[in-house]
């Protein structure tokens, strides 16, 4: 807590800004108490302590647990991080798998995982984004839309890696759980949203018929590469062009980091209000190191 409370009073008096800090015994418990007391508190939750705190909590605040996975959760009755930790792991892993005992072992405030020096890199095959859908598509137009916001939160994510990919893939699911993925190494690597949009819904017009609506999509651009390494320049591609839709989409970046993800906006997401206030990138949940690859 000493610790915490310098941390705490450096960040103010250096930044000028607020920060709220959870001190506990690993890190998943950390930050459940740094989200306890917001904009400016510090929160230890132990072993002593940590029912009184983490049970009441609603299940959405403990880790990993996003829009999907609380609605299929509250379901089945399970509306606390309480009522979670107490439900017979077994039942959680026969009805949702893996992650099941993963979020049994978080609700009972345990993780083995280690924290990572400060130096550490981590090593970064690939970035994918996927989502089910708030409505089935129905339409090739529905399916661009979708792809579009996906492309946009993965180009975003590969320049905050300082990276571009060399292999976009589409993942479809349809409403009988039928899926397929198809992939394609493109001509030069790109971090432009409109490029790795335009070759997924490519991929994904070569392969789907619409025997049925589809319920689940996703995108994924690996085989990444150093963004600040040299490209060979192609006789054949446009790569002014590309560099030109890299650059306007670093630009989103910033305006949206600065005004709000809403500020700015495709076209294209105005002519569906519910498909395109989706918001991929800020609702993708990020694994914790020393699980699902880490």
């Amino acid at each position: 807590m000493t610790i915490a409370k310098e941390i705490s009073e450096r960040i103010k008096f250096e930044l000028g800004i607020t920060a709220s800090i959870g001190v506990a015994e690993n890190k998943i418990t950390a930050k459940l108490g740094s989200d306890y007391k917001k904009p400016d508190g510090i929160t230890r939750i132990e072993s002593d302590n940590y029912k009184e705190i983490a049970y009441p909590l609603p299940v959405e605040d403990l880790l990993y647990v996003g829009p999907a996975t609380s609605k299929k959760l509250r379901a089945a009755g399970i509306t606390t991080i309480g009522r979670l930790a107490e439900t017979p792991v077994e039942y959680l892993i026969q009805r949702w798998g893996k992650i099941g005992g993963v979020l049994h072992m978080f609700a009972n405030g345990r993780d083995c995982s280690p924290v990572q020096r400060t130096d550490h890199v981590r090593s970064i095959k690939s970035v994918g984004n996927s989502a089910t859908t708030p409505r089935d598509l129905r339409t090739n137009d529905d399916v661009h839309l979708m792809l579009l916001l996906l492309a946009e939160s993965i180009a975003s994510r590969l320049r905050d890696l300082v990276s571009r990919c060399t292999v976009v893939e589409v993942y479809v699911r349809d409403v009988d759980l039928f899926s397929f993925t198809r992939q394609r190494k493109l001509y030069a690597p790109t971090c432009s949203s409109s490029e790795i949009a335009e070759v997924a819904f490519e991929l994904f017009r070569k392969s789907y018929r619409w025997a049925k609506p589809i319920r689940s999509i996703g995108v994924r651009g690996s085989g990444l590469v150093d963004a600040s390494s040299g490209v060979q320049i192609s006789l054949y591609q446009d790569d002014i062009k590309r560099d030109k839709w890299e650059r306007i989409d670093a630009t989103v970046d910033e305006l949206r980091m600065q005004y709000g993800y809403m500020s700015i906006r495709r076209a294209a997401t105005m002519a569906d209000p519910l498909l395109g206030r989706i918001n991929p990138k800020d609702d993708h949940t990020v694994h914790p190191v020393g699980y699902f690859g880490g």
